[in-house]
């Protein structure tokens, strides 16, 4: 679903850069005060950079919280309703979600008909665990191809654990076509680790070696790289995105950015400086705005992490 635009300039704003120390004792200088300019995005491997889209994708990604007995009234069964309520209230497109347990995932399938839901339990490759899914909207885009490889160093090896990592991580992927143009979007959901330190940063070349397999193989368009990555902006993790990939985070790249500078609430109150969540995209086209969605429902946040929303100008 598509929503025409006014036409966008293509200059970036520039905000004073701040430094910032987050609870690790890691330092950063700037972080989304220090946009991405059109220069840099232009000059990435040769890529086209379009300033004004007529029409734009509403791309999403929500760790949504497996469901924990233990969360009281922050239970799945409680935030369903909210959880699903987040893809009216944005219109939302595609995107991908991470920590759904296999009965979440069925939840998901049947409240929601008019998405897709693609994905396996990072366990046994088929139910068990957790998935990091997929999702599009059926009316407007055809799945070409889908698989999930585990982050680790052998991504193909099905519940496998990389490097330091205390759980098997996963990402799923999905080369999707997109009916009005026809064009080919090379979607992609990520969980890294929440303790691996190595894991996080190798995790990159495991997704560099997928993404340039499928470019090899197939004209993609546009590549949304969605995920809770488990470290904040311009750590060793997201360069290694960045870098390897030629991917850029969409609110460093946006022409309007609102929320907080977080995604993490844990069910009480948004942790300041603590942005795990991104939607990271090749620079072929403009990001238009870039939310992080910080409101309550009945007083009560969705999950306990805020979901993510980007506005990307639409291929044609």
């Amino acid at each position: 679903m598509f929503r025409s635009l006014l036409a966008i300039t293509a200059a970036m704003v520039s905000f004073e850069a701040s430094a910032l120390t987050f609870k690790s004792g890691q330092s950063l200088s700037g972080d989304d005060s220090v946009k991405i300019t059109e220069e840099v995005i232009s000059a990435c491997a040769g890529e086209r950079y379009d300033s004004t889209p007529s029409d734009t994708i509403q791309a999403m990604s929500f760790n949504i919280r497996y469901d924990n007995p233990g969360d009281g009234k922050n239970n799945w069964q409680y935030r369903i309703p909210k959880v699903t309520g987040m893809f009216d209230k944005h219109d939302v497109d595609l995107g991908g979600l991470q920590e759904v347990l296999h009965s979440q995932f069925l939840t998901l399938q049947q409240t929601l008909p008019q998405y897709e839901f693609v994905g396996v339990g990072r366990d046994d490759g088929k139910t068990e665990g957790e998935y990091a899914p997929i999702f599009f909207r059926k009316s407007d885009y055809d799945m070409i191809s889908t698989e999930t490889v585990w982050l680790s160093e052998t991504p193909q090896k099905i519940g496998s654990k990389g490097w330091d990592a205390a759980l098997p991580r996963i990402t799923t992927f999905a080369t999707l076509r997109h009916k009005a143009s026809g064009k080919l979007i090379l979607l992609g959901s990520a969980h890294y680790d929440h303790r691996g330190k190595g894991a996080r940063r190798n995790s990159g070349a495991v997704i560099h070696d997928y993404i340039t397999k499928v470019r090899e193989q197939q004209d993609i368009e546009m590549i949304i790289l969605t995920g809770d990555f488990n470290d904040i902006p311009n750590s060793a993790t997201t360069k290694a995105i960045e870098n390897k990939n030629c991917l850029f985070d969409a609110r460093r790249m946006a022409k309007q950015i609102s929320g907080p500078n977080s995604t993490w609430n844990g069910f009480r109150s948004v942790a300041a400086y603590e942005r795990w969540d991104y939607i990271f995209t090749n620079p072929a086209t403009q990001i238009v705005s870039h939310v992080i969605d910080d409101s309550k429902i009945d007083g009560r946040f969705p999950s306990d992490h805020l979901p993510v929303i980007a506005s990307i100008g639409a291929p044609e």
